[in-house]
């Protein structure tokens, strides 16, 4: 993958360059607040975080693990919530309560035998950035924030939690 200088943009992908990318992706690791998510957190009295899921992405999901493309979630969030909806979706590797997802990312591609240039990894915030300068393939969604938009090869048309995740998994089934 070309870089950026540093301090400049990354270039983007057209979509038919992406595709083409895409087609040497063996893993699709994914941020879930602001990615599977639009990033807000409902709250009960009893102080519980809940969390609404789009189901489009989740049959994206479906869909890529079907392609044979292994998905995972990394996040710093630590709720029974997100192992749940991994479970349901038959997501193998659901990575919670990381603080440094590249730490986490190297073992879980060493175990799967996946290369790190093998890897695209959508995320939408500062703690994605080690990833995302590390993986082959960085891609975010339309609304995370500028640090990141300048940091990935593709940024999606729809916000996180808006069927960003489904946009990508379609054109990974698509490749």
């Amino acid at each position: 993958m070309d870089r950026a200088a540093p301090g400049s943009p990354m270039p983007k992908l057209d979509r038919s360059t992406l595709i083409e990318r895409l087609k040497r992706v063996r893993l699709l690791t994914l941020d879930v607040d602001g990615v599977l998510t639009d990033g807000g957190l409902y709250l009960d009295d009893r102080g519980h975080q809940l969390r609404k899921f789009n189901v489009k992405d989740g049959m994206g999901m479906q869909r890529a693990l079907a392609a044979g493309v292994e998905v995972a979630l990394i996040t710093a969030s630590d709720t029974d919530a997100i192992r749940h909806r991994a479970r349901i979706l038959g997501i193998r590797h659901a990575l919670v309560g990381v603080d440094d997802k590249l730490s986490a990312l190297r073992p879980l591609c060493n175990n799967l035998g996946i290369d790190m240039t093998e890897v695209a990894h959508m995320g939408d915030d500062l703690n994605d950035l080690p990833v995302l300068a590390a993986v082959g393939l960085p891609l975010t969604v339309a609304d995370a924030v500028s640090e990141v938009l300048a940091a990935v090869a593709f940024v999606t048309e729809r916000p996180g939690g808006g069927g960003a995740v489904r946009e990508i998994c379609d054109l990974i089934v698509a490749a």
